[in-house]
């Protein structure tokens, strides 16, 4: 008798299968490759300056979308804990955003071998809808793996944290500065 398999299912939209490598052995500076495809972000209103503001050819400066909270990064699976789809969906989107970021970039290879060979400063400013709906620090990891994953860099590079929560009701975000820890 011979049993019928079926072609393997196709996803209706296309997804990033990998988006980073901390492997770099010849010290070349890769860009990661997005497969998918996000909405832009509208303009966001200006906010207080950083005590050093980062230039473009040593630093990282991205607006960003609020991720999803701790009860919703994760889920458990036959007993292990795994990151969930929202969590996926938003390390993607993170990770494309910053693709975008570093191709408009003119300084994108001295500031990707900066990053990846000095200490990091992060300073990240969330903007949530309430002030006491959500915590500073639910969403610091998983935009810290997002972004260096974006970046290529491995986030224990990161030595200093900087976290502000505000309140902006109309537009939720958050703003990310990363930079080299000698610079700040």
């Amino acid at each position: 008798m011979t049993t019928f398999r079926h072609p393997p299912r196709i996803p209706s939209t296309p997804r990033a299968v990998r988006l980073t490598s901390y492997r770099n052995s010849d010290k070349k500076v890769a860009v990661p490759r997005i497969a998918q495809r996000t909405a832009p972000i509208s303009r966001m209103p200006a906010f207080s300056p950083l005590p050093h503001p980062p230039t473009e050819s040593h630093a990282v400066a991205l607006t960003l979308p609020v991720p999803p909270s701790v009860n919703h990064q994760y889920a458990t699976v036959n007993g292990r804990r795994l990151i969930s789809s929202a969590g996926r969906a938003y390390k993607a989107q993170v990770g494309q955003l910053v693709w975008l970021k570093l191709a408009q970039s003119t300084h994108r290879a001295a500031l990707l071998a900066r990053l990846q060979s000095e200490w990091l400063t992060l300073s990240i400013r969330f903007y949530f809808t309430s002030a006491l709906r959500r915590d500073v620090d639910g969403g610091l990891k998983i935009a810290q793996d997002a972004l260096c994953e974006g970046l290529g860099i491995n986030d224990n590079r990161i030595v200093e944290t900087h976290l502000y929560k505000y309140v902006d009701k109309s537009n939720p975000r958050i703003e990310m500065h990363l930079t080299p820890a000698s610079s700040s």
